[in-house]
């Protein structure tokens, strides 16, 4: 099977627009943890695993263009 092309410019405007999302995460994620105050149990558990992967994205795009 051949290679084909990398289209650098959709990628560039692909990473840019992931990482917008990401931001509203992380700020919708910011604003339940002030909202809620202390989370215990599975709250906690769901936020964490939210913004782990939130970050995990963040990490992989970085070795994008």
């Amino acid at each position: 099977m051949e290679k084909q092309p990398i289209d650098v410019d959709a990628l560039r405007l692909l990473k840019h627009d992931i990482k917008n999302q990401l931001s509203n995460i992380h700020l919708a994620l910011d604003s339940l943890k002030y909202d809620l105050g202390e989370t215990t149990g599975d709250v906690k558990f769901c936020i964490d695993a939210i913004a782990a992967s939130a970050a995990k994205i963040d990490s992989l795009l970085k070795d994008i263009v």
